[in-house]
């Protein structure tokens, strides 16, 4: 056997399902669901209190983590799109006052400076919206005078950015329908969306036609940089680069495209350090053994409704070196996710020219390819394990 064979093969449904024993491919495919029940809560007029309201500007409070993740991967996709100030804080301003609408999100409870915001909020006479666990401190604070999105759907921790994204979506449709509301998804569509992209990325489905298994292969054996072409991409990178970390122990580089770019030559000089003369359309890993170099994988996630000139951006990665560093381009590809409800024999509609704002948009994108890049992560986690108990053994278990 080759060393660094991975110990399951990532077409075998029925062991890695056996070896998913933290459940982590169940938690990896519950975004969907977790935007669902934001909107379920939507739905029983859990905002109705910001009906009619007009704010000066919406303010975002969060926690260490996913919290705080959601925030800015918002800010960065709605640009100067947004029809008032969105802003993204890890403690409550001074100037923060009945104007504002406050979000307060995190998963701590306890965390005293989500309930020192909270509490300070309410003071002040600002409309606030807690989307944190509602027990211990927090519990105490909210005492029925704030908006709540209590989380309803059980994942892991690195899984949660998606909640997050929902209820930031949620207030902006709430207070701000005619701007910003336009620019953002709807929660149950886009609850579709994710559902139906964890179905394609799901353990039953090969390699070939699975996005998730797909990059977590091409992962495998790899350096990895994981590059943004736009700001919101950069921030799903840094997303994705953490979730590797915390779900299947790989330490990858998160960075802007263009850092990327730049950083290329250096990429291949250090790659080919370790073994001077070796020349990767020669090598033979079935007769030579082991590749001994670090090849480098940089995965482009874009939203980039124009793949051609996405490709562009990336094809410098295509060079003689391209066996030591390459490129692969991440888009959502959001058009083949309903196949399985279209007729093949009927000729697709044409593609407007021109896609309706929040129909398809960029937080869409980034929030299938969060799914996709979860999912991966998960499976990393899998083809390496070697039946160990995850410390989270049957917390989340039960078939995918």
């Amino acid at each position: 056997m080759i060393a660094g064979t991975p110990v399951l093969d990532l077409d075998d449904a029925a062991s890695l399902e056996a070896a998913d024993t933290g459940g982590a491919l169940r938690s990896a495919a519950s975004g969907g669901a977790q935007v669902r029940a934001t909107a379920a809560a939507v739905g029983e007029d859990a905002l109705a209190r910001l009906d009619g309201l007009r704010p000066r500007s919406v303010v975002l409070v969060s926690g260490s983590g996913r919290a705080a993740r959601a925030a800015s991967l918002l800010v960065a996709a709605l640009g100067d799109r947004a029809g008032l100030p969105v802003v993204p804080v890890a403690a409550l301003p001074p100037w923060v006052g009945p104007l504002d609408v406050v979000l307060v999100a995190g998963d701590d409870a306890g965390d005293p400076r989500l309930t020192d915001a909270v509490d300070r909020a309410l003071r002040r006479g600002a409309e606030v919206v807690v989307a944190a666990p509602i027990e211990g401190p927090m519990r105490a604070v909210v005492a029925g005078r704030a908006a709540v999105l209590a989380p309803r759907v059980q994942v892991l921790d690195h899984n949660r950015l998606l909640r997050f994204l929902a209820a930031g979506i949620a207030v902006l449709r709430a207070v701000d329908p005619a701007r910003s509301g336009t620019f953002v998804p709807d929660l149950t569509e886009l609850a579709d969306v994710l559902d139906a992209e964890a179905l394609r990325a799901g353990p039953t489905n090969e390699v070939f036609r699975n996005p998730a298994k797909t990059i977590a292969s091409r992962m495998h054996q790899h350096g990895v940089v994981l590059a943004g072409d736009s700001p919101a991409a950069t921030e799903l990178a840094e997303h994705a680069a953490e979730v590797l970390l915390q779900s299947a122990g790989r330490v990858a580089a998160a960075a802007d495209l263009a850092e990327a770019v730049a950083a290329r030559a250096r990429m291949v000089e250090a790659a080919g350090e370790s073994a001077p003369g070796f020349d990767p359309l020669f090598h033979d890993a079935e007769l030579d053994g082991p590749v001994p170099v670090e090849r480098v994988r940089v995965f482009v996630l874009s939203s980039d409704a124009d793949q051609s000139a996405a490709r562009r951006r990336i094809a410098v990665f295509g060079g003689a070196d391209s066996g030591l560093v390459d490129a692969d381009l991440v888009s959502a590809e959001l058009d083949l996710l309903p196949t399985g409800l279209v007729d093949p024999s009927v000729p697709a509609p044409a593609p407007p020219e021109e896609p309706a704002p929040g129909a398809g948009g960029e937080l869409e994108q980034l929030a299938v390819l969060a799914v996709r890049l979860e999912m991966a992560a998960a499976y990393l986690r899998l083809i390496g394990t070697r039946g160990s108990a995850a410390d989270t053994r049957g917390q989340f278990g039960g078939s995918y």
